[in-house]
This record gives structure tokens, C-alpha cells and sequence, in this order.
């Protein structure tokens, strides 16, 4: 950076850099708003799917009855309840506290 030796570069400067910001500012809010590519992790209808699991598994359905009720598959069912069982794990270690 060069050293200001007027009022007015100093001016000039201060602008230069506001027009900068602005640019870099509209750049952040691209990145912030864009879509992420790939499956979209724990949106609204994976929550729903979800919390009918906890509800079903809780009230003792197999794993087979569960997907076949959700209409997915049965890999996707142990999914949820890997996710299950580490929520549960973390909870219990919260509790104990």
C-alpha cells in the first residue's frame, strides 16, 4: 500500500475500498444463499420419516414393517437408527453429568 499524501487520495482511497467491500459483500451472500449439492441432510421430510421410526421402533415394529410403512428402504431404516442410537448415546452421557 502507498502511502497518502492528500486529502483527496485519501478520498479516492476510502471509496476505492467501500466499492471493494461492496463486491465482497455481494460475493458472501452468493455463497451463503446457493443451494449445496447432494442430499439435503435432515430436511423435513427426512425428520418426518424419522420421527415415525422413533415412534414405530419404540412401539416394538421390526425394522421390515417400519420400511415397508415409510416406503423406503431398509438400509435407510438402519440409517435412522444409527442416528437414533447416537442421540440416545449422547443423551445418556448428558444425564450423567
Amino acid at each position: 500500500m502507498e502511502k497518502v499524501i492528500t486529502l483527496e487520495e485519501a478520498l479516492d482511497r476510502i471509496a476505492e475500498l467501500e466499492k471493494e467491500n461492496a463486491e465482497l459483500r455481494e460475493e458472501v451472500e452468493y455463497y451463503k444463499n446457493r443451494k449445496a449439492s447432494g442430499r439435503q441432510k435432515h430436511n423435513a421430510k427426512w425428520m418426518a420419516i424419522y420421527n415415525d421410526f422413533v415412534v414405530c421402533y419404540e412401539g416394538g415394529m421390526t425394522m421390515v414393517e417400519i420400511a415397508k410403512r415409510n416406503n423406503i428402504s431398509e438400509r435407510s431404516i438402519y440409517r435412522y437408527k444409527a442416528y437414533y442410537d447416537k442421540l440416545r448415546e449422547t443423551a445418556e452421557k448428558d444425564l450423567l453429568r
